[in-house]
């Protein structure tokens, strides 16, 4: 399935119909030509020209994204921020404002703002930044979701709260350097990629510990053509992975009018992802991949088979027991979490089934099975 750039923003802006935006800005006329804008992208938005009056607006209408200026006619930015904070710590603080350096948005960073425009700035620059403050938003609120599993994995939600904050900051200090280094400097451009590439390698770790400890939940099954899930990764896999893409070669085999699938959509795109990155990152050399599906009627009600392949390294005979452990890995830079999260998906959340075939030097192929029915003990 084609997803056009006009479907992507009506689903972005389907989205952002319910996310709440404050702006704190005494500016009431360039206040309200932001809320105008954010408006027509989809969002709440709500308006407070004073300290006093954000603070009221926070306490009745739960904004999600604070927009506030640190120059207010009662109360200094970083009062605003802690009291907004106070109400309600899970609220996102993006500081808006043409007073202030460098060094006052390193300040107010540590203090939890997820980020800090500079007046004058453009509102391509805005929604960028509101779209981010979102992302980090929901991933710190998802954070707390975990608080109550045992053992190892009650240590994941520390883990990712411990790791992401200092990310963020990581991430907004670095902003500031590459806006006042000197594009020329070759060395130093590439010391930047190198701490982008780690933060965001840091990020998806601890997204992958979260995934792998998320309960299941009968509320987000919804029916799921499965065809439809994997021509959506098939579509999207030039741009996951550019290098790779130019080197292999991709076959979907997808059977017509295959019946659709109880499931949870975003966790069964999130297991497949996971096995076709594993087949792509094995043919770095480039080769072939192949995904078929079929329905399988037996057992009734039947259900529906996934079988993905590719012609890579392959694995050795001994490592493939302990595939489906946490953090067994053969990469070099691997979690060990990806298939650990496929199985607990497909096996212990849709009570699907997934096997490994793999031959050293000749490649693997990975097979997915899928209920119809919905699973009777999904909670």
């Amino acid at each position: 399935m084609n997803t056009t750039n006009g479907d992507l923003a009506t689903s972005e802006k389907m989205e952002a119909g319910e996310r709440k935006i404050l702006i704190v800005d005494d500016n009431l006329e360039f206040a309200k030509t932001i809320a105008r804008n954010l408006e027509k992208e989809g969002f709440r938005v709500f308006i407070a020209p004073d300290g006093s009056t954000a603070i009221q607006k926070v306490s009745s209408e739960s904004p999600e994204l604070v927009l506030l200026d640190l120059k207010l006619p009662d109360i200094a930015g970083m009062d605003a921020l802690k009291r907004i904070k106070a109400i309600n710590e899970d609220t996102a603080i993006v500081i808006i404002t043409a007073y202030g350096g460098e060094q006052v948005a390193v300040d107010f960073m540590k203090a939890g703002v997820i980020d800090f425009l500079s007046k004058p700035f453009t509102f391509e620059d805005l929604l960028t930044a509101v779209k981010n403050a979102f992302k980090i938003h929901d991933a710190q609120v998802d954070d707390k979701r975990y608080e109550r599993f045992p053992h190892l994995e009650k240590f994941f939600p520390f883990l990712a709260h411990e790791i992401r904050n200092p990310l963020h900051a990581i991430g907004g200090a670095l902003a500031i350097i590459q806006r006042r280094s000197d594009s020329k400097d070759e060395l130093l451009n590439q010391s930047i990629e190198v701490i982008q590439e780690e933060v965001q390698h840091l990020n998806e770790f601890v997204q992958e510990c979260l995934d792998f400890v998320r309960p299941p939940s009968r509320s987000r099954f919804v029916e799921v053509d499965i065809n439809e899930v994997i021509s959506f990764i098939v579509d999207t896999m030039p741009h996951r992975f550019q290098e790779l893409c130019r080197k292999i070669r991709i076959t979907a085999d997808l059977v017509p009018e295959l019946p659709k699938v109880y499931a949870n959509y975003d966790e069964i795109k999130q297991a497949f992802l996971n096995i076709v990155r594993n087949a792509f990152e094995a043919m770095a050399e480039g080769g072939e991949f192949v995904v078929k599906t079929s329905f399988k009627s037996d057992p009734a009600p039947g259900g529906v088979e996934i079988v993905f392949v590719d012609h890579g390294i392959g694995m050795k005979e001994e490592n493939l027991q302990f595939l489906f452990h946490p953090f067994f890995t053969t990469k070099p830079r691997g979690t060990g979490l990806g298939l650990a999260i496929c199985q607990r998906i497909i096996v212990e959340r849709h009570r699907g089934k997934i096997r490994v075939q793999s031959e050293e030097g000749k490649g693997t192929t990975v097979t997915v099975e899928l209920p119809v029915e919905m699973p009777k003990d999904i909670s």
